[in-house]
């Protein structure tokens, strides 16, 4: 078990490194090809769009399968080779598209590594959700600061070349680990229970629930997007700069994640939820309406590391409503944080083009809507409506 924690955060950190870069590299790619904001939310958007139709055949195929290792294997291979042909990439549509496939394969390990984590855990179900977590928003961590520091001197196509290293290395210790992966002991997920997955998420209740995850992620992701650009373009900020900022948002909420995810297991997620988002609205006001730099750069910190230190309690919250097979339903819910979740950088793209500060009140007013639905959540609970295992 202690193997587990290790390899899969460090898997996931591998497997999110050349992703994770992807949010440094587009003020450089948006110079290269001279594109607009809404053309940059546009190519981020079909980046994380693309990358999620990854995650549901993922999740089915690995409640299918007793050998998870192997498929995780895999998945490092296609990351390397997916974004180094995206860095040959001659246009816009032709970069968008190959990022996506590639982000497909870097989709794919979220289910099944996360899936053998909880079927392993059961009863820390959040507390494992966020080591795991960990792993991929450390390479949110590294990864900005690596680029960062390369676009000094390397263009962004060679930038990216490299940043497929850490999977390569992984995809080669896996060649190794993955038979070490414990067997599932769970039956291949069947139709009857595809079907009863489908009917309890389409409940109230459920719709509920992913309005709340993707509108979550939306104000998330409208601010990874945009935060970038806006420190280089609004504020003078150079690259590397820009990077260390990035860096210690996701690095702070990285260390928070686990902590809040173990503290969920024992309270009610929704007001965890809740209160972490709320810390995030005051912290986009604070940015927009501040006009010190320092703050700004303060405010914008701690606004990403709250959001994403609740995201274990809110994949863990998903788990527990669907009740059953953790890979099939932890698929669906990845393709809504990050497929439907990535509208949020379209939508910060179009707002960028009236000034890019005004993205920060975008980003509340998506936080002030998560919590909304997380209110109604909470009140159907109290009223027995909203049902956990």
């Amino acid at each position: 078990m202690k193997s587990l924690l290790i390899n899969m955060p460090l898997g996931h950190m591998a497997n999110d490194w050349a992703p994770g870069a992807i949010w440094i590299l587009a003020p450089a790619i948006a110079a290269n090809m001279g594109l607009s904001p809404s053309e940059l939310g546009l190519l981020l958007t079909i980046h994380y769009v693309g990358a999620s139709l990854g995650y549901l055949p993922a999740g089915i195929l690995s409640d299918r399968v007793s050998h998870q290792g192997r498929l995780l294997a895999m998945t490092f291979w296609w990351v390397a080779i997916g974004y180094v042909l995206a860095s040959f990439a001659p246009g816009f549509w032709s970069l968008a598209i190959l990022l996506a496939i590639a982000g497909m394969g870097d989709a794919a390990w979220h289910p099944i590594a996360t899936g053998v984590l909880v079927e392993q855990m059961p009863k820390r179900r959040g507390m494992v959700l966020g080591i795991h977590a960990m792993g991929g928003t450390l390479s949110e961590v590294g990864a900005p600061l690596m680029v960062g520091f390369l676009l000094s001197f390397l263009d962004w196509r060679a930038t990216l070349q490299l940043t497929v290293i850490p999977a390569v290395c992984m995809g080669i210790v896996f060649i190794f680990y993955a038979k070490r992966i414990p067997v599932s002991a769970a039956k291949a997920v069947t139709k009857m229970e595809l079907r009863d997955i489908s009917k309890r998420w389409l409940r109230p209740a459920g719709i509920t629930l992913v309005l709340m995850i993707a509108i979550y992620n939306m104000a998330l992701m409208s601010l990874m997007s945009m935060t970038p650009l806006f420190l280089q373009q609004s504020l003078g900020y150079t690259a590397a700069i820009a990077g260390v900022v990035f860096a210690s948002s996701m690095l702070l909420g990285s260390l928070l994640q686990p902590v809040i995810g173990r503290y969920s297991d024992g309270a009610d997620r929704n007001l965890v939820f809740m209160v972490g988002s709320t810390g995030a609205i005051v912290c986009s006001i604070v940015a927009f309406l501040s006009g010190q730099s320092l703050i700004i750069v303060a405010a914008l910190i701690l606004n990403m590391a709250l959001l994403v230190s609740i995201r274990s309690s809110v994949l863990a919250s998903a788990v527990e409503y669907a009740g059953k097979r953790a890979a099939t339903t932890l698929g669906f819910v990845f393709v809504v944080l990050d497929g439907v979740g990535a509208l949020g950088a379209l939508m910060a793209g179009y707002v960028g083009e009236t000034g890019l500060q005004n993205v920060f009140w975008l980003a509340a007013c998506l936080s002030a809507l998560s919590i909304v639905l997380s209110c109604v959540i909470y009140f159907q609970k109290k009223n027995q409506h909203f049902v956990e295992v």
